[in-house]
């Protein structure tokens, strides 16, 4: 069973990172700083050996602008039962920088199952020219250097709400975000869907309207991410589906491991406030 906890951090942070690139990176309206608590509910299993239950949360908060870059932190705590599996209890952190212009990322991630010790990963990453260069710290001290048009999770959700807005339906791009021990880049491939008529703004969330964001345009997205170089012909290795709205806010959130399914329910949105940024 593999777990991509970060390719959701990634994914559900889209729209937060930056305006299309004829504006400034917050003047689109209302593109917020924010806090989201998410409640986490089975949505489908493999079958009677697998999960039969499952509850969670996932707390998330970005902050930043194109100036003084973008920090996000994001905390999923998971508890399984079922089948073969018994009960398992996973809580996974992660905290990240990016920078502006999306040339430099750090990372910090730890994760544990269970009673067994965490496991964590903490480096940097640098473009150069057609390359990323990695510098890791934990789990051992080291350097790699990844080969390819690579981007960090802020460039790629640039990509992705450009496209949303220009009616675009479809990104792909290689990816890397500090997973895997951060040595790993993934192919993702996403499909954008056409903006959500306002006649079904009755069914948001109600910490969306008290935040004054139900007429906000939002968008079907579906993220999937595989192995470099195994796209064609290969089911991805995670895939994570939600609504964007147009302020970055991410909602209906669906996360498929492929032996099982979560859904993440809005259940709360602090709003933060924005810096100035002349970007």
């Amino acid at each position: 069973m593999t777990w991509r906890f970060t390719a959701a951090v990634a994914a559900i942070s889209a729209g937060v990172m930056g305006a299309g690139a004829s504006q400034p990176a917050w003047a689109a309206p209302g593109m917020a700083p924010h806090r989201a608590t998410y409640d986490l509910t089975l949505s489908k299993s493999g079958g009677a050996k697998g999960v039969e239950n499952a509850r969670g949360r996932i707390v998330f908060e970005f902050t930043g602008s194109a100036c003084e870059g973008y920090a996000l932190t994001f905390r999923q705590v998971t508890e399984l039962s079922g089948g073969e599996i018994g009960s398992r209890l996973s809580d996974m952190r992660t905290t990240t920088f990016e920078d502006g212009d999306g040339a430099n990322f750090r990372f910090n991630t730890e994760s544990r199952v269970g009673p067994t010790p965490p496991e964590a990963t903490d480096g940097s990453a640098e473009k150069k020219g057609d390359s990323v260069a990695v510098r890791l710290r934990k789990p051992q001290a080291g350097r790699a250097t990844l080969k390819g048009d690579i981007v960090f999770p802020t460039a790629q959700m640039k990509m992705l709400i450009d496209a949303a807005r220009a009616e675009k339906s479809t990104v792909a791009v290689k990816l890397f975000d500090g997973s895997e021990g951060g040595k790993k880049v993934y192919d993702t491939f996403t499909v954008i869907g056409k903006a959500v008529p306002h006649d079904k703004d009755g069914e948001l969330e109600q910490p969306l309207r008290d935040a004054g964001w139900d007429k906000l345009t939002r968008w079907p997205v579906s993220v999937s991410y595989f192995e470099e170089g195994k796209q064609d012909g290969q089911q991805p290795v995670y895939t994570l589906s939600f609504e964007l709205l147009e302020n970055g806010v991410s909602r209906k959130l669906k996360l498929d491991y492929g032996d099982f399914g979560l859904d993440g329910d809005l259940k709360r949105l602090d709003v933060m406030s924005a810096p100035e940024c002349a970007k």
